[in-house]
């Protein structure tokens, strides 16, 4: 008795730990890191709508400042392809926080839910290429669940973009994102042992029409739906996370081209 119940506690002490913590590819989760932790992402994020493509290379850096709150940036560097005429150069840097309020542990599972403030600060070389940034500063807030056990995941979320006025007086539309996330661990695997999770996301986005100087733009906002599988590998304190959106149901105001599919690939150091 004295070792199945040593095995038990074994179990839900990993679970609980920071190595087994997951979150979507696409979506947000409620992972922070511990106190103290470092977070390394490299990431590598491609999308094509029509005759545009975008290539974000990038890396997140993360610090745990306690074991519920979790501080970091983005650091993006893009390459925008349109009508043959490439750009390159650095993005827009972004920085971010987020607080799990609660957390609650029963034997093999986890339940927590967080809240999330990012802000995207205009730091692109827009001044040569106006493409490649927004030119405005944006405010994104979000609120998560996410239900963790030995075979079965689950994550929602909600988040609301609000973005700001560029110099030339255009504002792009608010935006709307809702994610509902589930996963399945095919065969449970010890502390030492590779592990994969496999997911699939469901993405909805929707976007109010911009203005420029007041003026509501006809072809601007919309709503789109993506089905996104994924994987989530981990050994230890190293993870690798890659997924494909792929877009199921789209409603765009007026003359828009859609999605036609968005990829991401996320490699992760906890140090």
């Amino acid at each position: 008795m004295r070792r199945i119940l040593a095995s038990l506690m074994t179990i839900t002490a990993i679970l609980a730990g920071p190595a087994w913590a997951h979150d979507p590819i696409f979506g947000i989760g409620p992972h922070v890191l511990f106190k103290g932790g470092v977070e390394i992402a490299p990431e590598v994020h491609v999308s094509k709508q029509g005759d545009k493509r975008e290539t974000e290379l990038g890396v997140e850096l993360t610090y745990g400042l306690t074991g519920d709150w979790s501080i970091g940036m983005e650091l993006p560097y893009d390459k925008k392809e349109e009508g043959g005429i490439s750009t390159s150069g650095r993005g827009d840097a972004s920085l971010f926080t987020k607080y799990r309020f609660w957390r609650h542990d029963t034997l093999g599972v986890q339940q927590s839910m967080a809240v999330l403030v990012k802000v995207k600060l205009d730091t692109a070389d827009d001044n040569k290429n106006p493409a490649l940034g927004s030119g405005s500063r944006d405010t994104i807030l979000g609120f998560t669940y996410g239900y963790e056990g030995r075979k079965w995941y689950r994550w929602a979320g909600i988040r609301h973009r609000h973005n700001g006025k560029n110099k030339t007086g255009l504002r792009r539309g608010d935006k709307w994102l809702l994610d509902l996330v589930g996963g399945i661990r095919f065969k449970p695997t010890g502390y030492r042992e590779p592990d994969t999770v496999w997911l699939l996301e469901l993405n909805g986005e929707y976007g109010q029409r911009a203005k420029d100087n007041g003026v509501t733009l006809a072809n601007t906002g919309g709503t789109e739906w993506f089905l996104s599988p994924g994987i989530f590998w981990t050994k230890r304190n190293f993870a690798i996370k890659a997924g494909v959106q792929i877009p199921i149901a789209s409603d765009l105001n007026g003359r828009q081209e859609k999605s036609d599919y968005r990829a991401k690939l996320i490699l992760e150091w906890h140090l």
